[in-house]
């Protein structure tokens, strides 16, 4: 992988904050040209470092009240293929993840309410070929979501009181 400089690690920054940024904004903040900010942002998608695009979509505003994770035991480990492969077939599914630990993967998904929970859980979930048992915690709140930092040395690191906020 080619090597990030410090140029593209400020036009991360910027962009991580405000995708929807105009790049003559970027190019300001900068203080390089608009022509300089669009070849970094394209060879930073070139190199896979800034992947994907587009809206987050606040679930709630959606009717989806309910952010949950299920941790699932599979039979065997060997079976996670294709249990991800059914798991891609419910649409409230948005991440699944293969763990270490307690479960075999973590999946998070959104419910309009309990009883669609129950029903997801009980209807798709546990009736995936291969799944033993699952374990759902709950998200009362998010309290934190935030991309990984961008340039900051481990020294750099301090903790931040709640004053600051």
């Amino acid at each position: 992988m080619d090597k990030i400089d410090n140029l593209d690690k400020k036009i991360l920054e910027i962009i991580s904050c405000n995708a929807r940024i105009p790049f003559k904004d970027v190019a300001a903040e900068c203080g390089v040209s608009r022509a300089a900010i669009h070849q970094r942002v394209q060879h930073l998608i070139d190199m896979g470092v800034i992947v994907g695009s587009g809206y987050h979509v606040d679930p709630v505003s959606l009717g989806y009240n309910t952010c949950t994770y299920v941790g699932i035991n599979l039979e065997k480990g060997s079976m996670y293929k294709n249990v991800v492969l059914e798991l891609r077939k419910i649409p409230e599914i948005v991440e699944c993840h293969f763990t270490t630990g307690p479960y075999t993967m973590i999946v998070k998904l959104f419910a309009r309410d309990n009883a669609h929970l129950m029903e997801l859980l009980n209807n798709c979930l546990q009736e995936i070929p291969g799944v033993m048992t699952t374990e759902t915690l709950i998200s009362l709140n998010q309290s934190i979501k935030k991309e990984v930092p961008i340039g900051l040395q481990h020294d750099e690191i301090r903790p931040i009181s709640l004053d600051e906020e």
